[in-house]
């Protein structure tokens, strides 16, 4: 039997609203992406192997395979910084996007 019926259709801002129970986990995701690729941009761009890139981060060899692989939910902040320190790689400047007055 098949039933007819009206989909509701959510819209999102981002796809870390989509996959994120609340804003404030879709901001943390978004930052940690943020993170991850930059960290994996420069692992490619020094043309390390995971080995390599592991000694490097401060980080085991899987650690770093699991970074490649996108796995960024379980990285912290705290620790893609830390990884990026070793690497002598710093952030110069965060941007705030303030919500607009009512």
């Amino acid at each position: 039997m098949f039933r007819s019926g009206k989909m509701k259709i959510e819209t999102f801002d981002s796809v870390w609203d989509a996959v994120s129970d609340t804003p404030e986990q879709a901001e943390n995701m978004r930052i940690r992406a943020e993170l991850v690729t930059i960290i994996n941009n420069w692992i490619e761009q020094q043309g390390f192997s995971q080995a390599q890139a592991a000694s490097a981060l401060g980080v085991t060899q899987p650690r770093i395979s699991e970074l490649a692989r996108g796995k960024i939910q379980i990285f912290s902040i705290d620790k893609l910084i830390t990884m990026m320190a070793h690497a002598g790689l710093h952030i110069q400047r965060i941007e705030i996007q303030y919500p607009h007055a009512a």
